[in-house]
């Protein structure tokens, strides 16, 4: 006859704590699904109401019957689909000549390039924008295309790098011995071989600029620039004559920004954390 097991009372303070932790985390959530399906008078009411009297889920048709909440979109699925192709490309290309390939100058090179992980953000906002003035991209989505084909960031080429050099060096050598370039040997070896570090890349540059606000916000100010549709919604928000009468269509608006970003780590997560894990093993 086996004994219960006892439960310390520690442990059930501790699962006490989560669970009141977990609840006001997803609160906010929680009310902001509501507000988006309760009409434009519920959300407006004086006193707080957590439910609607009758879902609205028109609210979400209606949120892209708005031109510029449909062209918001738009803009931003070419930022997020570019990027999410040609990041990973070209931080693996770069990660390639770091890990694979002898040049002079190589070590140098890679310490220069973490050097930069060291900078704030804040310092080469203004270069960056006075660079951009120049080149004529302000007021169009040239600052969030062009500067990525380089590798998308010092972050994504490290981690490739530290993958990379894992790999064993006899394949590549022997796909060396047998005539292959550089270059098919990136395709056809190394960069397969990379898909786990490769998923993290991936979902981690779709997170960055699927509700990137503050970068589309510095590079749009005219009023027919194409933003994104982060910035349209925060815009609206702050439009005194929408602030309160669509205040259920931009909530509706933030719970669709939050439905992909969910989905993928809930698809996703155990690949997140084992291309991290395997990054830092081998690296």
């Amino acid at each position: 006859m086996s004994s219960k097991r006892r439960v310390s009372p520690l442990t059930v303070i501790l699962y006490a704590v989560m669970v009141i932790l977990t609840i006001i985390l997803l609160f906010p959530f929680f009310y902001m699904i509501s507000k988006s399906l309760m009409t434009s008078e519920e959300v407006i009411q004086p006193i707080p109401q957590f439910l609607p009297k009758k879902p609205q889920f028109v609210n979400y048709i209606s949120l892209f019957s708005t031109n510029d909440y449909l062209k918001g979109l738009l803009n931003t699925l070419l930022v997020v689909c570019w990027n999410m192709f040609f990041v990973p490309l070209s931080a693996g290309i770069i990660a390639f000549s770091f890990a694979k390939l002898e040049w002079k100058g190589r070590r140098l090179m890679f310490a220069l390039m973490l050097g930069t992980m060291m900078l704030p953000g804040a310092i080469t906002q203004v270069p960056l924008y006075s660079l951009y003035f120049e080149f004529g991209w302000i007021d169009t989505l040239w600052p969030f295309i062009i500067p990525n084909l380089f590798g998308g960031g010092a972050v994504y080429i490290f981690l490739l790098t530290q993958f990379m050099r894992g790999i064993p060096k006899e394949m590549d050598n022997a796909a060396k011995i047998d005539g292959a370039s550089a270059l098919r040997r990136f395709f056809a070896i190394t960069f397969p071989l990379s898909k786990a570090i490769l998923v993290y890349v991936i979902i981690n540059v779709f997170l960055a600029y699927w509700g990137d606000y503050f970068g589309p916000l510095m590079y749009m100010h005219r009023s027919d620039a194409p933003k994104t549709f982060a910035l349209v919604l925060f815009e609206k928000s702050l439009d005194e004559n929408a602030a309160m009468d669509m205040a259920n269509i931009r909530m509706a608006g933030g719970v669709f920004m939050s439905i992909f970003p969910a989905v993928l780590f809930a698809l996703f997560q155990k690949q997140l954390i084992d291309g991290v894990m395997v990054g830092s093993v081998k690296g």
